[in-house]
C-alpha cells in the first residue's frame, strides 16, 4: 500500500470525516443519566478495554443482567468473576487506571460506552455483595465514570448480530481442543480437551 494514502494528522482525518454535531455530541455526558442506568441494568455482557506497558486488552465480562452495579451516577461496580487467571486487564489497571466499557443488550441495537478510571478492591463487604451461591469474586472493579454515551445501532444492524438466521454453527469452526492442540504444538490432546469442555466450564463459572 502506498504511504501517500496514509493519514498521519488530525486535520486530514477531520477533513475526510467532517465534524460530529447534533445528537452525536450532545448525547455524551459526564455521569450515569437515569436512561443510561437502565441500559446497564438490562445488560448481561460488556467488554472491558484497558491498556498498559504490555499493550492493549479487551476482555469480555458477563453474568445475569445488571451484574455491573450502578453505585451512584458517577460510580460503577464490576465483579471480577472466575476466569483463566491471566488477569491481563487487572495488570493494565495497576499501571494505567483508564478503562472503557462497552455494554451490549441481547436484541437491542444500541450499545452503551462508558469511559473512566478504575481501581481494584478487595473490601470484604464489597466482595460479599457480589457473592453467588456463597462464592464471592476475588476482586471488584470500582469504575469512576468520566464520560458516557450510547452508540447508534448501525454496527449491530450491519452485522445482524441478533438475527438467529445469521447464527454460526459452532461445529463449522475449529473446536477449542483443536485450537489449543495446534497452537501449543501438540502439548495438549485436543480430543481429550474437548471432552466435557463445556460441562467443566459450566461447573466453574463462579
Amino acid at each position: 500500500m502506498s504511504q501517500s494514502h496514509r493519514i498521519t494528522d488530525v486535520e486530514t482525518l477531520e477533513t475526510l470525516y467532517g465534524a460530529p454535531s447534533g445528537a452525536a455530541v450532545e448525547k455524551e455526558v459526564h455521569h450515569l443519566h437515569p436512561h443510561y442506568q437502565r441500559l446497564i441494568a438490562a445488560s448481561p455482557f460488556c467488554v472491558l478495554a484497558t491498556g498498559g506497558p504490555g499493550g492493549m486488552d479487551a476482555s469480555p465480562r458477563g453474568d445475569a443482567p445488571g451484574f455491573v452495579v450502578v453505585e451512584n451516577e458517577k460510580t460503577l461496580l464490576v465483579p471480577d468473576r472466575r476466569g483463566n487467571n491471566r488477569v491481563d486487564s487487572l495488570r493494565n489497571i495497576l499501571a494505567n487506571p483508564q478503562v472503557a466499557l462497552l455494554f451490549l443488550i441481547p436484541g437491542v441495537g444500541e450499545t452503551l460506552r462508558v469511559n473512566g478510571r478504575a481501581e481494584i478492591r478487595t473490601d470484604p463487604a464489597l466482595l460479599e455483595r457480589f457473592s453467588h451461591e456463597g462464592k464471592p469474586p476475588r476482586t471488584v472493579l470500582v469504575v469512576h465514570v468520566e464520560t458516557v454515551f450510547f452508540q447508534c445501532a448501525r454496527a449491530l444492524f450491519r452485522s445482524r448480530l441478533w438475527d438467529p438466521s445469521c447464527h454460526v454453527d459452532r461445529k463449522s469452526l475449529p473446536s477449542t481442543g483443536t485450537m489449543v492442540a495446534d497452537l501449543t504444538g501438540g502439548k495438549f490432546d485436543g480430543k481429550q480437551y474437548d471432552q466435557g469442555h463445556y460441562e467443566r466450564m459450566q461447573n466453574a463459572l463462579y
